[in-house]
């Protein structure tokens, strides 16, 4: 009987050997032909689009799957993971069937070890590998967000997608000046290809980076100072031509907006007229909210400005009290 028993526990032991080792070869057959489904997607891809300048991925070994293109080299430092980041980006995935494009919205600001997807960090360390740097990245679907995709809604990711992803670093290295912030020249010529689209004239550009239009002479003899209380109507909008806030009363009633409360772009634009004015403001984004999306104290009719956002503003001053 012992004897039996001990031959029952040793079949049953090699069983679920067996088991495991059947297991770890399925587990190793699917995470292969997840590889060979990515890489021939791409391949298709490029070929279909004639990609002729693409390049496979060589870093830690050619394990990666992606492929990329460098556009512009980069001149900044060599980033790694503790290093933050700020770029505009477009993605899609290869079928073409989502697409985000709206660079205005696409800005990043963050460290290089919390981005996502973790293709993502991975081009950005071993492929972009210096600040500054503008590329055309081919991320493989098990890099970017795998079989279970991202988002929801009319705006989600679908699993098993390979993404086409375009990525311009602009933080420090626009101008091939290295390791300076260069974000104001950056926004500088943002805006002036913002003026130059929507064929804006009559602007003046102040020391700070500031443009401002007076379309209306003020009436009022009481300047904005630092102490005073400015009764407004605005429209705010980015550059993509989305209102983001805006107060329009239908009737002469304006809202009332503390000077202190103001970000500095309207500090410093609204100290140049009066009551009855009429100003337009075109703001750089460390005049507006700088590197981080607007926070939670201030009130918007639609969305938050992004990072690094860029602003246009258009104010009726209904009056001004000190």
């Amino acid at each position: 009987m012992k004897q039996t028993l001990t031959t029952l526990l040793l079949l049953c032991t090699i069983g679920f050997m067996s088991a495991g080792l059947i297991s770890c070869k399925k587990d190793s057959n699917k995470n292969s032909t997840i590889k060979e489904y990515d890489q021939q997607q791409i391949q298709n891809y490029i070929t279909a689009n004639g990609l002729t300048g693409m390049k496979r991925d060589l870093s830690g070994g050619d394990t990666t799957g992606m492929y990329y293109q460098i556009l512009r080299p980069g001149k900044g430092k060599v980033l790694d993971y503790s290093d933050a980041v700020s770029f505009v980006y477009t993605i899609k995935t290869l079928d073409g069937q989502y697409t985000v494009v709206d660079t205005v919205l696409n800005h990043a600001y963050n460290y290089v070890g919390h981005l996502a997807p973790s293709g993502l960090i991975l081009a950005i360390k071993n492929i972009l590998v210096n600040d500054g740097t503008q590329a055309r990245i081919l991320i493989p679907s098990r890099l970017a967000y795998g079989a279970a995709g991202s988002g929801t809604g009319s705006t989600r990711l679908p699993g098993n997608e390979s993404l086409d992803y375009y990525i311009n670093m602009i933080n420090t290295t626009v101008l091939d000046v290295p390791n300076s912030n260069l974000q104001p020249i950056y926004d500088d010529m943002v805006i002036q290809n913002y003026m130059k689209t929507n064929g804006l004239t009559g602007y003046t550009k102040t020391a700070s980076g500031l443009y401002y239009k007076i379309a209306q002479v003020g009436t009022g003899t009481v300047p904005v100072t630092s102490s005073s209380v400015v009764g407004l109507q605005y429209t705010g909008k980015l550059f993509n031509g989305t209102v983001f806030d805006q107060y329009n009363a239908v009737d002469t009633t304006a809202t009332a907006v503390n000077y202190q409360n103001m970000i500095l772009g309207w500090q410093e634009g609204l100290k140049l007229v009066t009551k009855g004015a009429k100003l337009s403001l075109i703001i750089p984004s460390a005049l507006a909210f700088g590197k981080t999306p607007a926070s939670s104290g201030y009130s918007f009719s639609t969305q938050t400005p992004p990072a690094n956002s860029c602003l246009a503003y258009d104010f009726n001053i209904e009056y001004v009290t000190n």
